[in-house]
């Protein structure tokens, strides 16, 4: 088959977009896996598909690297709604994407034409420890011991359709991650594997984060994760409900209103489009 493609990014994440509107994709969980080897062929995080609706002006499927289909992933859905804006698929500058994780809504900054910085409502994070799910007898997973190799970790746990950990640190660049990134994520008390933020709290309006994606591996940005370190840290009294997160793949305002819907905001930036070829 041939799939015209679209590489994009927000933050670090690069994901793949197919117009599945116009083009028939067969097997995604497969085609995920092929094109999200990063050594190889195209090389993403995961395979995204822009979808009809029949609730939603879009629908947006996510699938991951080892094929599984997710949820829903922050900057994904970012750069899902740049591309329905920029290739003429929507002229609204709001509207909104059905996902698996539920209906989220999308407000555009549109110059020249080009949506310059999108805000997304990503919903309300799932904090019941037996829904996200972790191995724990407790209602919720707040700084829990955990060791990890020589380490211990305070660890706490929530959900926005994957599981998301927290542990807050000193300072993230003498994080190991690629060694503890790994221990954590595969840890028997998170039976389905979690996505691992290592945190540092500069001041109330101001983390820095490193992401462990399940999965993948570090990555250079996450929304998600980036929204996971402000719900734990204003719920920890760690910071405020509106942080600007530093990764290294740039900075994202997040903003948890009282009702505990969160939003993210940035950019998000094609990078190369082509054409797939491969046998479904």
């Amino acid at each position: 088959m041939k799939l015209p493609f679209t590489k994009m990014q927000a933050y670090g994440n690069d994901y793949i977009y197919i117009n599945a509107i116009e083009n028939e994709v067969v097997n995604p969980g497969l085609l995920s896996k092929k094109i999200s080897d990063r050594h190889f062929g195209v090389g993403s995080d995961g395979l995204v598909l822009i979808c009809a609706s029949d609730v939603c002006d879009f629908r947006m499927r996510i699938f991951n690297p080892d094929g599984t289909e997710a949820e829903m992933c922050g900057n994904a859905l970012r750069s899902t709604s740049k591309y329905v804006y920029d290739k003429g698929l929507t002229q609204k500058e709001q509207f909104t994407v059905e996902t698996i994780g539920g209906i989220k809504r999308i407000t555009l900054t549109v110059r020249d034409g080009v949506a310059q910085d999108i805000r997304a409502d990503i919903g309300k994070p799932i904090l019941e420890a037996a829904k996200i799910p972790v191995d724990t007898q407790k209602e919720r997973f707040l700084e829990e011991p955990i060791q990890a190799g020589e380490k211990e970790f305070l660890v706490s746990s929530l959900s926005w359709g994957n599981p998301h950990t927290v542990t807050f640190v000193d300072n993230v660049d003498d994080v190991e991650i690629e060694t503890y990134g790994p221990l954590l994520e595969n840890h028997f008390r998170f039976p389905q594997r979690t996505n691992v933020t290592f945190a540092q709290v500069v001041d109330d309006g101001h983390i820095r984060i490193r992401e462990w994606e399940r999965g993948t591996g570090e990555t250079l940005g996450c929304g998600t994760g980036c929204c996971t370190a402000v719900v734990i840290g204003a719920l920890l009294g760690k910071c405020g409900r509106n942080v600007e997160v530093t990764q290294p793949g740039g900075v994202l305002k997040v903003e948890q209103q009282e009702d505990g819907t969160v939003f993210m905001q940035g950019p998000s930036h094609f990078v190369f489009e082509g054409v797939y070829e491969y046998e479904a």
